[in-house]
């Protein structure tokens, strides 16, 4: 079932600045971190050098100011990454609360990424890492709903056909019968929160199901 839910209230489940576990998801992997970490520092140490070269200049500050942006780039980059995100969410026209319930569950190996390597005979081929991704179908009393997936973990063993599931869904459609996005979910009836990316203020939602649903 789907519970219209109001600008105001996804205000409240959605914030506006990144939250501490927006932050470390949007950090990404060791990867995309060292690439972070480069950046910040090649382009820091640029245009701190160009900045003494302009001590004098009338852009002396202005070079200066873009060295600190740079250095700080591991910070503010993956929150600006994940207030981008939050506030995607928030431009649907519509969006409501579903009370369903897990339809299937099933592990998919996907690439993560390639790369090209020499083999023992000199020829090049192409190495790809993968990593094992949960598939979770939710569906309610009017049919599927659609899915979500998340990296597995040993904590989600635990999850099985029938369980009920809550979550987000957001459409430009007052009817609901086109999603655009999914929300990461929670299940309650074994308190365990699933999903790639933490949109949800978590305690907020636990309690705005309770009131809506439960009560």
């Amino acid at each position: 079932m789907l519970f219209p839910i109001k600008q105001n209230e996804i205000n409240k489940l959605i914030p506006s600045v990144a939250t501490g576990k927006q932050f470390n998801s949007a950090l990404g992997n060791p990867q995309k971190i060292f690439q972070r970490i480069m950046i910040s520092a090649i382009g820091g140490v640029i245009t701190l050098l160009i900045s003494q070269s302009q001590v004098t200049s009338q852009f002396y500050s202005l070079w200066l100011v873009l060295g600190v942006i740079f250095l700080l780039y591991i910070l503010w980059g993956p929150i600006l990454e994940a207030s981008r995100k939050n506030s995607k969410f928030k431009s649907y026209s519509f969006s409501a609360l579903v009370d369903g319930y897990i339809s299937d569950v099933y592990v998919e190996d996907r690439v993560e990424n390639q790369q090209e390597q020499a083999n023992k005979d000199g020829r090049l081929q192409v190495i790809e890492k993968k990593r094992t991704w949960v598939v979770i179908d939710i569906e309610d009393e009017d049919g599927f709903i659609g899915n979500i997936s998340f990296p597995l973990q040993n904590k989600f063993n635990i999850l099985t056909k029938g369980m009920r599931i809550n979550c987000v869904v957001f459409s430009n459609r007052r009817d609901f019968s086109s999603i655009q996005a999914i929300s990461d979910a929670w299940c309650p009836e074994i308190n365990l929160w699933v999903g790639f990316y933490p949109f949800l203020l978590r305690p907020a939602f636990e309690e705005f199901v309770n009131r809506r649903i439960l009560n």
